[in-house]
């Protein structure tokens, strides 16, 4: 079984599983990829039971579904558009690529004024190219910062507030002999999520205000700076090195009652409870209190015009995004709806308390520069090199130097 990781770090395990329906006189084919971490819980079971209920009152529509895993999915979608035969929707990882090859549907194009409208705003801004909307959002995460109770009340400290604090919180947790004090996954599965969320922090991010690449910026050089000599040079972050750390192995590590404090997204909280780890979640600190901005993570829904069939592809995802489906996707796989009437329901909502506190980050979240089709590069990049940033002997500034190179070459090549 291998487990891999989407863009909202959410493991998945099946390979291709094909999903139809009953014959009809439009078929529609969409891949999708699978949020769940067994078969018990796979996507391919929430498509095959929301394909069935749209069927049977649409019997002019086929839909035809196959669930990949997040290993696999965004591969296999290139494949097909490769061969000169895409999907109809595809609901993937990144959508910019593609819309830039005007290969897609506008959103506007197949979905109806009030589903359009309905998206949460930082989502539906985040799916845009050139101020037009391409990638529907499909599901969304922020992030907290988690810690161990139980490890808090041994070394009697409170949760941090600030960078200081946090220093501090994780100087008290070492003395006590606590494994990974600060838990800094800056290995190449996600590093470019733990990296926002600290530049974040210190009021930097991978964009300026009009959204040029401003990575080696002087606040971004002096927030890793900060990780460098006040958290990694002083011991801090644990036996493996940050640029060595995977997401997934930090995760372990937390529910297996190893590490103090991570930012980590709303899956941690089963992880952790399966293990019977008493935590609790806080906003991320910041360089002078509790960050102002969080980093906010969307997977995506995409419309391929090939095949025409707009109006069945519009009313599909119609269907797809009305408060009931996406409450209850969102529930079963602890994301975040990407829908304000969705999120409006799980907010009020008694059994959706637990994921409460990641809504409430969300209307502040900044999400990565997806709209961009230099931003697969970049990303690379960061995955690759940002880890040497805080190793012994290595430069903050020379690496995110290196890294704003990169991006500079790579928006100039997409242009």
């Amino acid at each position: 079984m291998i487990a891999v990781v989407s863009a909202l770090g959410m493991t998945a395990v099946l390979s291709g599983c094909g999903l139809t329906g009953a014959s009809g006189d439009v078929t529609l084919k969409l891949v999708a990829a699978d949020y769940g971490n067994s078969a018990a819980n796979s996507s391919e079971k929430y498509w095959g039971a929301l394909v069935k209920e749209y069927e049977a009152d649409h019997p002019g529509v086929k839909i035809d579904v196959s669930v990949y895993s997040w290993n696999d999915v965004d591969r296999e979608v290139k494949k097909m558009v490769d061969a000169g035969n895409p999907p109809d929707l595809a609901q993937i990882g990144a959508y910019a690529d593609y819309a830039a090859k005007d290969l897609l549907y506008k959103a506007g194009d197949v979905l109806s004024i009030p589903v359009q409208a309905d998206f949460v705003s930082q989502l539906s801004a985040a799916g845009e190219v050139n101020g037009v909307q391409y990638g529907m959002p499909f599901a969304s995460s922020t992030r907290l910062l988690f810690y161990n109770k139980s490890l808090f009340a041994e070394a009697g400290i409170t949760p941090p507030r600030t960078w200081a604090e946090l220093a501090a919180d994780a100087q008290a947790l070492k003395a006590e002999g606590v494994t990974y004090p600060y838990a800094l996954p800056l290995g190449p599965e996600e590093a470019q999520a733990e990296t926002l969320q600290w530049l974040l922090g210190g009021g930097g991010g991978y964009t300026d205000d009009v959204g040029t690449y401003g990575i080696d910026s002087p606040q971004n050089v002096e927030t890793f700076t900060w990780l460098k000599n006040e958290l990694v040079g002083k011991g801090l972050t644990g036996p493996v090195a940050p640029g060595e750390l995977n997401r997934a192995d930090a995760f372990a590590a937390f529910a297996d009652g190893e590490v103090g404090m991570l930012n980590g997204h709303p899956s941690l909280m089963k992880i952790a409870a399966k293990k019977g780890v008493k935590f609790g979640m806080v906003p991320m600190p910041g360089a002078d209190g509790e960050s102002k901005r969080t980093l906010g993570v969307a997977d995506w829904m995409l419309a391929f015009k090939k095949n025409g069939h707009h109006e069945q592809i519009g009313d599909f995802l119609d269907f797809v995004y009305s408060e009931k489906n996406v409450v209850d996707f969102s529930r079963e796989y602890d994301l975040l709806p990407v829908t304000t009437s969705a999120s409006r329901a799980m907010a009020g909502a008694e059994q959706d308390r637990h994921l409460k506190p990641f809504l409430q980050e969300l209307a502040s979240s900044e999400l990565y520069p997806v709209g961009k089709t230099s931003w697969a590069e970049v990303s690379a990049q960061i995955k690759a090199r940002i880890g040497k940033a805080v190793a012994p002997g290595g430069s903050p500034s020379a690496v995110l130097t290196q890294i704003q190179a990169t991006a500079t070459r790579a928006e100039s090549a997409h242009q």
